[in-house]
């Protein structure tokens, strides 16, 4: 039997792209962060992109992994 964690949006990234664009709790829980970080983020343009469908904001995994990748990379580089 599948425990929280081990389908959560945290468990779904480290095994790849899940099947379904993230919300801000998604990335909030992702980040360990409140969700209004996650809004800060958006309107700073900081964090990872995300799109609006109608009125909700929605994240594309793809582009959430390659905003870690980038900042990963940014950390190594600067260091």
């Amino acid at each position: 039997m599948a425990t929280p964690t081990d389908t959560g949006p945290l468990a779904t990234l480290r095994r790849g792209i899940p099947d379904r664009y993230l919300t801000p709790d998604d990335i909030a829980e992702i980040f360990d962060v409140p969700k209004e970080t996650v809004y800060q983020w958006r309107k700073k343009r900081i964090g990872p992109p995300g799109f609006r469908i109608g009125k909700h904001l929605r994240y594309d995994p793809a582009d959430v992994h390659a905003y870690v990748t980038g900042r990963k990379s940014a950390d190594q580089h600067a260091a």
